[in-house]
């Protein structure tokens, strides 16, 4: 019962959020047309204009289009791409691997990197090394992310000539060669790269605030007490009992990050949904763009309800607290 009352209430969720997608290109200054031909509709007929919003379905009243909209959605059919000439769903469903791709590495190695780092500085705090990974995290933490890019790209591609600085694979490789596999696999580097530099210090904060607070409750004190060794204390039952808190940040990241790669996709002109919505941006591709927003925010809204589904299977006392409200 618990299950089915928070899968309504983010399909809830996610009706307004389809809404919010629809209303926000319209109700941005300008018409559909600057949108879809952006200077040249200056130079356009009215017979063209119109021609050009049929075309895109954005003559019809406005409850009119949210419904092909909706439907359109169901249908996989989005719309077509003013840049591309090609529908909107093929283009996205084309480009989010890459996403995908990218934002999986890197949040494996900084969820990973995170975790060990927050721990060791939990059971360690005040020392040398704690403090000098504070100091890193929060240095790393308030530079952006383009400047981390930029270095990296000076370094290892200018400088060192070690790794292609752009593009997401080799022009000449065919599909499925080795060849192409690595080309893939040296492009990949320079972009996870920044990304786990820059989500690193998310997952040590989380980690080292909840290991903290979690090595201060009584059971760790009765560990001590029983004789157990000191790792078994902080990885066995530290660890487990703060595993809530790094879970949610995971998942809150997981979700974040297919939009927000936007800045290193268009550093790198990786193929991403982040690039994507870079290029609908400056052409003015009205469907691309709002395919693109939908993207992110189903992908926000399903990360938070496995989030949600989670929490139950992880520590049963917050089913009880369901199972109880």
């Amino acid at each position: 019962m618990v299950y089915i009352k928070t899968i309504w209430q983010y399909m809830l969720v996610l009706f307004f959020v389809l809404a919010l997608n629809f209303a926000l290109p319209r109700i941005a200054p300008g018409t559909p047309a600057t949108y879809l031909a952006g200077v040249d509709v200056q130079v356009m007929s009215e017979a063209e204009i119109q021609r050009m919003l049929h075309e895109f379905k954005l003559d019809l009243p406005v409850l009119e289009q949210f419904k092909h909209y909706i439907l359109g959605i169901f249908r996989k059919d989005l719309g077509l791409s003013v840049i591309y000439g090609q529908p909107v769903w093929n283009i996205l469903m084309d480009r989010l691997p890459w996403t995908i791709l990218i934002m999986g590495a890197a949040l494996c190695l900084s969820a990973f990197l995170g975790v060990l780092i927050g721990v060791i500085g939990a059971w360690k705090r005040g020392g040398t090394r704690d403090v000098g990974a504070l100091v890193l995290v929060m240095f790393f933490g308030s530079v952006p992310p383009f400047w981390i890019a930029m270095l990296l790209i000076t370094l290892f591609s200018a400088t060192l000539n070690w790794l292609p600085s752009f593009g997401a694979y080799a022009i000449a490789a065919v599909p499925g060669t080795w060849a192409y596999t690595v080309g893939v696999l040296r492009r990949l580097i320079l972009p996870v790269a920044t990304l786990t530099i820059v989500k690193t210090g998310s997952m040590y904060l989380t980690t080292r605030s909840s290991m903290i607070i979690s090595m201060e409750e009584d059971y760790i004190l009765l560990a001590h007490a029983k004789g157990l060794k000191e790792k078994t204390v902080v990885f066995s039952h530290a660890l487990r009992n703060a595993v809530l808190p790094i879970y949610t940040n995971v998942m809150v990241n997981l979700g974040a990050m297919v939009g927000g790669t936007a800045v290193v996709e268009t550093v790198f002109s990786y193929p991403g949904i982040g690039n994507t919505i870079y290029e609908s941006v400056r052409a003015r591709d009205y469907n691309l763009l709002q395919g693109s927003f939908l993207v992110i925010s189903v992908s926000i809204l399903l990360c938070n309800l496995i989030a949600d589904l989670g929490y139950p299977l992880l520590d049963p006392r917050v089913r009880r607290k369901g199972a109880a409200a």
